[in-house]
């Protein structure tokens, strides 16, 4: 008797694809709530010492929040033991991140406007 060895697909290769992505949204975002908060500090000198106000460290804030929580969704995913509910959760995390961009990309026009 000759046995044929099948081997077994893998469990979810997409499940591994998101594993992959939701790592990614985790230590991006983690990384950028750093960032942030690291630009409010440098905003804040400058305000004081040039007595030019801007709306940019508070802009930055709201980007931190929104990074950290599509960290935490991030995390979550990564947590999650059903496949549906960790797609969905990354893709909170995901169009969190992307507003968060596009956020920091308005925050810096903003700074450069007022460096003019």
């Amino acid at each position: 008797m000759s046995a044929v060895f099948t081997p077994r697909p893998s469990p979810a290769p997409d499940r591994a694809l998101e594993a992959d992505l939701c790592i990614h949204i985790f230590t991006a975002s983690a990384a950028l709530v750093g960032v942030c908060l690291t630009v409010i500090g440098l905003i804040r000198i400058v305000v004081t010492t040039t007595k030019v106000g801007t709306i940019a460290d508070d802009l930055l804030a709201g980007d931190a929040t929104l990074f950290m929580v599509s960290c935490v969704l991030a995390y979550w995913a990564l947590r999650a033991r059903s496949a549906r509910r960790m797609h969905r959760i990354e893709q909170a995390a995901d169009a969190i991140f992307l507003v968060g961009l596009l956020l920091m990309t308005v925050a810096c026009a903003v700074i450069t406007f007022a460096m003019l």
